[in-house]
């Protein structure tokens, strides 16, 4: 893996935290989504958009406890863009020593 191999689509930290998150889990509600990334319904709206856009994230709608719900789940090519994403990160990275604690 190499630099050029950072995805700008989850390059920003929200996006990075929402795919990160999201692949932990088989799907996560909108709500709970937004409470973990600290962040608007609006700013986590589009962001979830942009990548379900590009695959990476699935949307599912549906009525629960008498309203509409929106959950979301990391696809298999959002898995392997996160992956490579991480890694890219890391190898850009692996020559800073280890911070001390």
């Amino acid at each position: 893996m190499s630099v050029g191999d950072i995805d700008m689509l989850l390059h920003p930290p929200a996006r990075l935290q929402i795919a990160a998150l999201l692949a932990k889990v088989s799907e996560m509600e909108f709500a709970k989504l937004r409470e973990l990334v600290k962040v608007s319904d609006s700013v986590l709206s589009k962001h979830l958009a942009a990548l379900a856009d590009a695959n990476y994230v699935h949307l599912r709608k549906a009525a629960a406890e008498g309203r509409q719900r929106t959950w979301a789940s990391l696809t298999a090519t959002g898995t392997r863009a996160l992956a490579r994403h991480v890694a890219a990160l890391r190898a850009m990275v692996a020559h800073l020593p280890v911070a001390a604690e």
